[in-house]
């Protein structure tokens, strides 16, 4: 699409910030079209330096001098519906002087694109989403529906408009899950910019329809103890190429953990969840190995399961690009189907200590994802939790 839809009425113009979330601005359909299409339009620096809770990482000086703007450019090949009237746009953004902004993370990944398709191959992605849907009486399923048609039966009303609103990301299949109040939205194959924009776009409509319920649509990697909610990513590639991509993300998955598990949440998933395997295996349609062989022929594929639902879809994938690619120019070959060759980080400590011998990922995402690791770990540090609470009524 090269143009807004006739019905147009109002423009949300999105960037995909560093926690998996957007930056938004919405603006009046004749002004994007007189300004902003040839223009581009102003955001604050500081959102590839803010915390979740949009406070400002100090360390990322870069982009806090000052908190100028730098320059939003509308994707219009990723127009999607949000409610009557008002479209999305997904933008790349780009300092004054016209170059992008590397760390942002559609641009990381546009980065990683470019880098495999010099080497001759194109990706094609699929991203599954968890997602556990709970209301003040608490999950919208006392008990999990893996594939199940009954139990559902609080969720239907959500699942009935979710359908609709959904319906122009191209959704492949959606089903209950394990866990209380669990559900997954898998999305079809497409080109990877596309699949991680649509997954983030689906993030917002599923927040947004659930909130139109009165329902919390919740992503956190680790909803509770021994529960996870996980970014799945299926890449098919060429098959002469399968195994060394394969043997590149083993050896560089350790010291990615960071961008797999990027909150203090994300290593509850990776400690407890049964299904969120932290040994660095792979196997043939193995769900309880962290990297499975599935399909077949034409639609064989490597299914990534190392991520939470709270990473950011764009840079798990440009990681999983960097460390293939590393893979195939390097030659490597896979370990034996099942060989454990290490694990991921148990810690959000080890996963900072691990990213800084990275030589996959470019130095300036290195030290952003840093700063914004350390930022996690300090307010951890500073939280006081009904955990530390519980533990010390046992002491009275």
């Amino acid at each position: 699409m090269n143009a807004l839809p006739p019905d147009a009425s109002r423009v949300l113009l999105l960037v995909p910030d560093p926690h998996a979330r957007f930056a938004a601005v919405e603006l009046s359909r004749e002004f994007v079209e007189e300004e902003v299409l040839t223009g581009g339009y102003g955001l604050c620096t500081y959102v590839f330096a803010w915390t979740p809770e949009r406070e400002p990482v100090e360390s990322l000086s870069r982009y806090l001098g000052g908190y100028g703007d730098l320059r939003m450019r509308p994707d219009l090949g990723t127009v999607t519906p949000v409610e009557e009237g008002v479209y999305a746009v997904v933008c790349d953004v780009e300092w004054p002087d016209g170059e992008p902004v590397r760390v942002a993370p559609r641009q990381v990944l546009r980065d990683e694109l470019d880098a495999l398709e010099a080497l001759g191959f194109v990706p094609s992605v699929g991203i599954e989403h968890e997602v556990t849907f709970s209301d003040a009486d608490g999950p919208l399923t006392p008990h999990g529906v893996d594939y199940a048609v009954g139990g559902t039966e609080r969720l239907r009303p959500l699942l009935r408009d979710l359908r609709a609103r959904l319906a122009p990301l191209r959704v492949e299949s959606a089903r209950g899950e394990c866990h209380p109040g669990q559900y997954e939205i898998v999305l079809r194959h497409r080109k990877a910019l596309s699949a991680c924009d649509d997954a983030m776009l689906q993030q917002l409509l599923v927040r947004t329809t659930a909130a139109e319920h009165g329902v919390t649509a919740n992503y956190l990697a680790a909803p509770e103890t021994g529960q996870g909610n996980s970014c799945h990513v299926h890449l098919s590639l060429s098959p002469a190429a399968l195994e060394p991509f394969l043997a590149g993300v083993l050896r560089e998955a350790r010291a990615l953990t960071a961008i797999w598990a990027p909150t203090w949440n994300s290593y509850v998933r990776l400690r407890t969840g049964p299904f969120s395997p932290r040994s660095l295996r792979w196997g043939t349609d193995d769900r309880t190995a962290a990297v499975r062989i599935a399909g077949s022929g034409a639609s064989r594929r490597l299914e990534f399961r190392f991520a939470g639902a709270d990473a950011q879809p764009h840079l798990v994938v440009a990681a999983l690009l960097a460390a293939g690619r590393a893979g195939i120019e390097e030659n490597l070959k896979p370990p034996p189907e099942g060989e454990e060759v290490g694990t991921l980080c148990a810690t959000p400590w080890e996963a900072l200590a691990a990213l800084s011998g990275t030589k996959v990922l470019g130095a300036e995402l290195v030290e952003q994802q840093s700063a914004l690791l350390q930022a996690e770990i300090d307010a951890g540090c500073d939280a006081v939790t009904d955990w530390q609470r519980r533990r010390g009524a046992l002491r009275a």
